[in-house]
């Protein structure tokens, strides 16, 4: 006959103090081994890595919890707090805390519960989270929608369009500097660009344009209405030359150079699948300039771009 399985031990960094008998208590519970790490100050969480599984902390010290160890980082959060208004739990339900306890309530036998039940809670959102990234597309980093979001769009586009096409192009921009900056500053730095690269791309088009991040190093720009092709060449030179300012990185200027692909519907396909296809081939075909360059049959006149307006 197999024996039961032990109950899992978890780790809850604690900053409100808690007695001996208490910690002993949680550490022996029946529906977790809850093993208590105590800090001092909130100074100390840049220590503590991921290794936590849950954070019990004082109303007080939750914004600067907040600071030192951001909510998308942070393990399940506990606040301990004497009346607080619904308009307080609803902010720090926000904030991503997932119970409000009273100080008699972290007496109570019921504590190893409270704590058990919010790390779960956590675990479950952590898991939603990560299944609506996939699901809806949207890069955290950037803000934008990824691939299959932007195919999705142009899809319906292109269905709407099937009797009587319009030009409409898609745009494909392939950044080289990012692992530069990576290697040289570490991964956040390189995030911030990526962020940096996105805005800038954003501000340059209109807000019926749809800009995506494709992954790692790729950017594309959706025109999904124009008066010509040739529209998407000026667009395009305006994008490139936006990407020659140096963006400010870790307090230094950081260039990045780009190639730029450019596929045409319905000239270049009559698919969202093929267009993009079309427009990453092209860009990945050409080296990386510094300069306006074009991966395309066409070459940039000086003209204003048509969505300047």
């Amino acid at each position: 006959m197999t024996s039961p399985p032990s109950p899992k031990t978890y780790c809850v960094v604690s900053l409100h103090a808690l007695s001996a008998s208490q910690k002993a208590s949680l550490a022996v519970s029946e529906l977790g081994r809850i093993h208590i790490l105590a800090l001092s100050s909130v100074g100390q969480l840049a220590n503590i890595g991921g290794a936590a599984d849950a954070l019990l902390l004082k109303e007080k010290q939750l914004s600067k919890a907040l600071t030192a160890w951001p909510a998308a980082a942070a393990p399940a959060m506990l606040v301990v707090a004497d009346a607080p208004s619904a308009a307080q739990i609803l902010q720090w339900t926000q904030w991503g805390v997932q119970d409000v306890l009273t100080a008699d309530e972290c007496t109570q036998t019921g504590l190893a519960q409270r704590m058990l039940a919010a790390i779960e809670r956590h675990r479950l959102s952590q898991e939603l989270r990560a299944g609506s990234v996939a699901a809806y597309a949207t890069d955290l980093d950037t803000g934008l929608p990824h691939e299959q979001q932007l195919m999705e769009h142009m899809s319906q586009l292109m269905a709407l369009r099937e009797r009587q096409p319009s030009p409409m192009a898609l745009l494909v921009l392939r950044i080289e500097g990012l692992a530069t900056v990576r290697a040289r500053w570490g991964a956040d730095a390189a995030h911030a660009l990526r962020r940096k690269v996105a805005v800038r791309l954003r501000a340059g088009v209109r807000a019926s344009d749809v800009v995506a991040f494709l992954g790692e190093d790729a950017f594309s720009v959706l025109l999904s209405t124009m008066l010509a092709p040739s529209d998407a060449v000026q667009v395009g030179a305006k994008l490139m030359a936006g990407l020659q300012v140096p963006f400010k990185i870790s307090g230094e200027a950081v260039a990045v150079s780009a190639a730029l692909g450019i596929a045409q519907y319905p000239e270049d396909g009559s698919h969202a699948q093929a267009l993009l296809q079309r427009a990453v081939g092209l860009a990945t075909a050409n080296a990386a300039q510094c300069r306006a360059g074009f991966a395309n049959f066409r070459e940039a006149g000086g003209a204003t771009a048509a969505n300047d307006d």
